[in-house]
């Protein structure tokens, strides 16, 4: 099993990127959390994987982070949940975000995401309930969404990337407030256009 794969990036089209490992060239898909988080190509990269074999293809997954992919391998081992939708769903909500929607059984937040319906939602609760509980939070709570995510929810609901968004949240100050937070955050993102 391929468990980390180090090397050279030499393309990236969402959500399929290329590394170049001594010559070899490594087709990996990855959820959009981590392709933002790539360096531009040229540049060495260091993924943690997970292989896939089937019986009509061999697939390579690429993570960012060991918590990414731990929640990955839970995700598949959900009855109706594959590799596909697993990456839709670590692409289109935050690991805490994910993390807190299952330990606190909130299915309608995990609908939102494209491809989860509602009797898939409700499975996912179901099944993972007490399976993130050795996967730390990353420090936020789990009982009360912090003010920072939902500043950021609210640019991506204005339609910016996850990308401009997570990075105009992250230099906000931790205790500030959301009216204040998104406030903010336009501004400096219309100073980046």
């Amino acid at each position: 099993m391929i468990g980390r794969i180090k090397g050279r990036l030499i393309d990236k089209s969402p959500p399929i990127i290329l590394v170049d490992c001594q010559g070899v060239g490594y087709e990996l898909e990855v959820p959009m959390t981590t392709f933002y988080e790539l360096p531009d190509i040229g540049n060495e990269v260091t993924l943690l994987t997970h292989f896939v074999v089937r019986d009509d293809a061999q697939l390579l997954f690429g993570f960012a982070s060991q918590k990414e992919r731990k929640i990955f391998k839970q995700l598949i081992k959900v009855n109706g949940i594959g590799a596909k939708v697993a990456l839709s769903i670590l692409s289109g909500i935050s690991l805490n975000e994910l993390m807190r929607a299952i330990n606190q059984s909130e299915s309608d937040l995990l609908v939102k995401i494209p491809g989860i319906g509602k009797k898939t939602a409700d499975r996912l609760v179901l099944e993972l309930k007490d399976k993130f509980k050795d996967i730390p939070s990353d420090g936020s709570t789990n009982s009360i969404p912090s003010q920072l995510d939902d500043i950021q929810n609210a640019l991506l609901g204005l339609g910016y990337s996850l990308k401009d968004a997570g990075t105009v949240v992250r230099e906000l100050p931790d205790e500030i407030s959301v009216n204040d937070g998104i406030r903010q955050a336009l501004k400096m993102l219309s100073k980046n256009l």
